[in-house]
């Protein structure tokens, strides 16, 4: 043992790094083995190895700047998955939160304080601020069962920024107070400073991420990108006064819009925060404690159980007396009390701002019993914090499962996404990404349809090199794909009977984008496959990143909702707005929006759904001229014959090359014929009476159109209907 100690600590590099690596690994794995939060292993395994413990490896500044990444990721992320239209309709319910989390722990700590451990009344209010302020260490528990956009997660985490804001302002004050600088100047100059800081970030943040998500495609560039805003918000924040962990979380509330939960991007964040920089912070707060203290016995102990009891106390009568008073299920209380319970660097750093404010020459505000006391208490306020919020967390998986829909069990969803062109490949896969339903999470189906001729050998090998590239930008979001490079002597065919051969439910198209006359809007295949197929089939064009896309114009045609396809499209359409972050307009008749308004507060309420009476299809014309360059037209059309069919409709591909040029644009052909899909059963409860009546008339209706509309195809110009 004497021989190993020479070599220790470790100071090589390569060693150092290994170590740290090793822990990451084998951590989870012990911890999971004792069923035990795998972050306390982290935190256990600083301690262990650091100068308290076997002094294995030392906390030189690799830590300090690993772990100050970390702790900004975890902030950052916080802010970049939180639900931001269940963050806008729980605003009251966050500020009652939140004011909650803050004033209770504060209370009672400031009276511990000055009562119990004999500290000054300004020493106590920089105690007060480190208890009622919080860490959330506990977060990547809740994104690793798939919470972050639940309702109890979103008012948690906006409950704790805003705890942390108002330690922040009050440490602020404390610090202003020692240079004299506590009166009205201050806080009118400190309260200018913030304005101009979130007015600054509000404007420049949007500004220049869609510039650079337009013009760079680049997955490196782009992760580099989104990392960049987080660091310079953080170093503002700084810059007035507050910490830079308040910076990181505001900046990922602005980027929450363009960085789609189920993208590449997001993935490629989320892994290397949970992979590196997270762990490594983890490690680094346990290497801060010295455990020893506990067993030598003294004030310490008295310190410490003092604070982390009342402390701990003070968060748990904010969150269970929060779930009371919001009348909220009591496994959502544990998981608010899991979630603001735990304290780790941001209440260090207010202990080192408190050792650094002299009384006197030779005496100041905090002292090193204070330190140490707080660095014991992060490991059990760690340690309350991820069990509490890992038995929160799944008993919240389990209800929710308990009271899922049974619908959702028999989805015959299976999207089939042919591709041709290097560049539109991507966006197709992005869009089927944002599409699919991620709880059933199966894979896609990707396809290349080569001409058998004499060049089918090189086209088939050009199709395997853009198939490989479809598959690596759908692993980068974690799905699966399966591929298939098919020989066809017509490509419409050939789709057609893949789609068949797989069990298909839908088909994502790209829009033919290489000639814009009207005559071949279809391209060469596309108009083949939807009249040869009575599934759902969507045709996209996108001109513009789907991040970069304010909004979702849908121009919805009468009679839609009698569809067998219509809320199958509605569901995705859904989908694809709340993957993009962007607001959805409905444009239609009366009767199909208030079924639309319908279907989406039973199911998508954190969808931003608005509506816009259309009363007639010409409409569709006038509805171009508040399409903006940043918005998707979305137009539901349907094949001749149909219920929502109209001669208006054959006009489309004219009116979309005019109007609709160099706009984002998608079409859909709805589900004519066959069985219901799965959500179905919603508007057979709903409107049982009124499709009776018209499946009386469907069949006379059918045959009389197509007469009408040939013999009006050969007398005069459509008329809108």
């Amino acid at each position: 043992m004497q021989f190993l100690t020479e070599y220790l600590p470790i100071t090589n590099p390569t060693m150092v790094f290994f170590t740290v690596l090793i822990i990451i690994l084998f951590a989870p794995i012990v911890m999971s083995k004792l069923r035990i939060p795998h972050i306390i292993g982290m935190v256990l395994a600083g301690v262990a190895i650091g100068k308290y413990g076997f002094n294995i490896l030392e906390r030189d500044s690799s830590f300090e700047l690993f772990g100050r990444v970390g702790l900004l990721y975890i902030m950052f992320l916080a802010g970049l998955e939180m639900d931001m239209e269940g963050f806008r309709k729980n605003l009251r319910n966050i500020g009652f939160f939140g004011i909650l989390t803050f004033l209770i722990p504060f209370a009672l700590m400031y009276a511990a304080g000055v009562w119990l451990l004999g500290y000054s009344p300004m020493a106590s209010v920089l105690l007060s601020c480190i208890m009622s302020s919080n860490t959330l260490i506990a977060y990547p528990i809740v994104a690793r069962y798939g919470l972050q956009k639940h309702n109890v997660s979103t008012l948690s985490v906006g409950a704790s920024m805003l705890s942390l804001l108002m330690a922040l302002v009050v440490v602020a004050a404390v610090v202003g107070s020692f240079g004299g600088g506590s009166g009205i100047e201050f806080w009118a100059f400190f309260v200018l400073k913030f304005a101009a800081y979130c007015a600054l970030l509000l404007f420049l943040i949007p500004h220049l991420t869609r510039w650079f998500l337009r013009r760079y495609s680049d997955a490196v560039m782009q992760f580099i990108f989104v990392l960049a805003m987080m660091f310079m918000s953080a170093a503002l924040c700084e810059m007035i006064g507050l910490e830079g962990i308040f910076g990181a979380f505001f900046s990922g509330l602005i980027l929450n819009r363009f960085i789609p939960s189920v993208s590449p991007l997001m993935n490629r964040l989320e892994f290397i925060g949970n992979a590196l920089f997270i762990p490594y912070f983890l490690i680094g707060v346990g290497m801060l404690i010295n455990a020893h203290l506990l067993v030598e016995g003294g004030g310490i102990i008295t310190t410490v159980l003092i604070i982390v009891i009342v402390g701990t106390l003070g968060k748990a009568l904010a969150a269970y007396a929060s779930c009371i008073a919001l009348r909220m299920p009591w496994q959502e209380g544990h998981l608010m009390f899991g979630l603001t319970s735990a304290h780790a660097a941001g209440g260090i750093a207010i202990v080192m701002i408190g050792m650094q404010l002299q009384l006197s020459p030779d005496h100041y505000l905090l002292g090193d019993d204070m330190l140490n006391g707080v660095v014991i208490m992060i490991l059990f306020t760690c340690i309350i914090s991820t069990i509490v919020t890992d038995n929160a967390a799944k008993r919240i998986i389990l209800t929710d499962k308990k009271n899922a829909s049974k619908e959702e069990v028999g989805d015959d969803e299976k999207i089939l996404i042919p591709v041709k062109y290097p560049e539109t490949c991507n966006t197709l896969m992005s869009l089927a990404i944002m599409m699919r339903n991620q709880e059933l999470n199966r894979g896609l189906i990707a396809l290349n349809v080569v001409y058998d001729d004499e060049d089918a050998d090189s086209n088939q090998e050009r199709g395997r090199q853009l198939l490989e590239r479809v598959s690596r930008h759908a692993g980068a979001a974690d799905v699966r794909v399966q591929t298939q490079v098919r020989l066809a002597t017509n490509i419409g065919n050939g789709i057609k009977h893949a789609f068949k051969e797989y069990d298909c439910s839908e088909i994502i198209l790209g829009l033919h984008i290489h000639d814009n006359s009207s005559r071949v809007f279809w391209g060469e295949f596309a108009q083949s496959v939807f009249n040869g197929l009575s599934r759902q089939i969507i045709i996209a064009r996108c001109t513009q990143p789907l991040s970069t896309l304010r909004a979702i114009q849908v121009a919805v045609p009468s009679r839609a909702e009698f569809e067998p396809g219509f809320y199958r499209w509605l569901e995705r359409l859904c989908r694809l707005a709340k993957g993009i972050g962007c607001r959805i307009v409905f444009n239609g008749r009366v009767e199909s929006l208030n079924l639309i308004d319908q279907y989406i507060n039973t199911r998508h309420r954190s969808v931003r759904a608005e509506f816009a009476s259309m009363a007639k299809w010409h409409n569709l014309i006038e509805l171009a001229e508040r399409t903006k360059d940043d918005e998707m037209l979305v137009v539901i059309t349907a094949r001749q014959g149909t219920v929502s069919y109209k001669a208006a409709l054959e006009r489309l591909p004219d009116e979309l090359t005019e109007h609709y040029h160099g706009t984002n644009v998608m079409i859909i052909f709805p589900d004519q014929y066959g069985p219901a899909p799965d959500t179905m059963t919603f508007a057979s409860m709903q409107h049982t009476e009124q499709l009776s009546a018209y499946l009386a008339i469907m069949n006379w209706w059918t045959k009389m159109s197509r007469r009408w509309n040939i013999s009006r195809r050969h007398s005069e110009p459509a008329s809108n209907c």
